[in-house]
């Protein structure tokens, strides 16, 4: 008696679940999919998911994640655009509000923490198949789209110190790069607290920038006379 109870309460969930994919609308069904593609696609990368592991997760058939996205590659753009805006849009908003220079770069560290924090998986797929150090991909782009919004914070400075303001891209990149890769590694450890970090970000990066030298030379870098053959001065 009571496995034939079971056996209808099986039965019941199973058509509950079936009724309520076939009450989908049809942009309720790519919302779906796009959870469970950013969540594979977070756990084993993109080359290690499958359309079969998306459909069977979305329980669905595998035409309909191509009815949706044309494939995995379409489904894993979606994800990836999706990202990138929300950590740009994050960040760009920090740093176009007014205060001083130095606030405006501890918000934009926080705004980076605090999306690594709340989006783990999606810095997760950004970083997993277009890491930091590469020169190309999609974290890669988004690096010079956020450092091309610091820019003008840069140049703003550097024009108030007597430095080159051409330079200011090239800080940027730089400036923006160590927050990045500050953000992966805390990423794995969470230590110390969020604020903390933030603050000796901020830290490195402005009391260096505050010392910046208008024309830097590498001390090591003088050309050195080549001694004549045999020894002799």
């Amino acid at each position: 008696m009571t496995s034939q109870r079971e056996d209808l309460g099986q039965a019941a969930a199973r058509s509950s679940r079936a009724a309520t994919r076939a009450r989908m609308t049809g942009k309720q069904r790519r919302e779906q999919l796009i959870a469970v593609g950013r969540s594979l696609f977070a756990e084993k990368g993109f080359e290690g998911t499958s359309v079969e592991e998306i459909a069977a997760r979305a329980e669905v058939s595998k035409p309909v994640v191509y009815e949706h996205f044309g494939g995995k590659e379409g489904l894993y753009a979606v994800v990836v655009d999706r990202e990138i805006r929300l950590l740009l849009d994050a960040i760009t908003g920090a740093l176009t509000t007014t205060g001083h220079p130095r606030v405006l770069l501890e918000r934009a560290a926080l705004a980076l923490l605090d999306y690594i924090e709340n989006s783990t998986d999606g810095f997760r797929i950004l970083v997993r198949d277009s890491p930091v150090a590469q020169s190309t991909g999609t974290f890669a782009s988004l690096i010079s789209d956020v450092a091309s919004q610091v820019e003008h914070l840069l140049a703003y400075e550097f024009k108030t110190r007597g430095l080159d303001p051409k330079t200011a891209p090239l800080y940027a990149q730089m400036l923006v790069g160590m927050v990045a890769l500050t953000g992966q590694h805390w990423l794995d450890h969470r230590k110390p607290k969020k604020p903390d970090v933030a603050a000796h970000l901020v830290n490195l990066a402005w009391n260096g920038l505050s010392g910046l030298e208008p024309r830097p030379t590498l001390s090591g870098a003088r050309p050195t006379r080549a001694q004549p053959r045999g020894g002799q001065t």
